[in-house]
């Protein structure tokens, strides 16, 4: 069997610039968690439905089960080990700690991402919104109450 050719990217994950070499049928779950060890990015259903997988791209909250990594290049790609500074936890996630958002903490990466975007788009939202933008996320653990109070508190506090 002929094997695949594999390419040369340059990828740019957490305002770092990466070259990985890869096939073309690899996910950019693959590649952050096998290649670049930024394990944050969590694996669950493989098919974009849970959001464990959710990274942004370009600002947006995207499934990076479901993209392929020759298809990133250009891309600002944003994983859960880059909205802290250091030691220093960005704001959503001292609102999820403090909310006790997370619990055994699969969904956690994800749902924070998803809230930083819609924060940074709606720095306000309304219940419904939050409910509605984390509404691909599947949380088995915490049943949404204290995730809708830990993006709520941001809001209220125009963080």
């Amino acid at each position: 069997m002929k094997e695949m050719k594999k390419y040369t990217i340059s990828l740019k994950v957490n305002d770092e610039t990466y070259e990985v070499v890869a096939s073309p049928n690899r996910t950019l779950l693959e590649v952050l968690r096998d290649d670049l060890h930024l394990t944050g990015t969590k694996e669950s259903c493989g098919e974009g439905v849970c959001g464990a997988c959710t990274v942004l791209i370009d600002g947006q909250p995207m499934r990076s089960c479901l993209l392929l990594a020759v298809a990133m290049e250009g891309k600002e790609i944003t994983t859960i080990e880059g909205l802290s500074r250091g030691e220093k936890l960005h704001p959503v996630q001292e609102a999820f700690v403090m909310h006790h958002a997370i619990q055994c903490g699969f969904c956690g990466p994800g749902m924070i991402l998803t809230a930083y975007a819609l924060l940074n788009e709606n720095p306000n939202p309304t219940e419904k919104e939050i409910r509605r933008a984390i509404s691909g996320n599947i949380c088995r653990c915490t049943g949404y109450a204290k995730i809708v109070e830990a993006v709520k508190s941001l809001a209220e506090e125009g963080r």
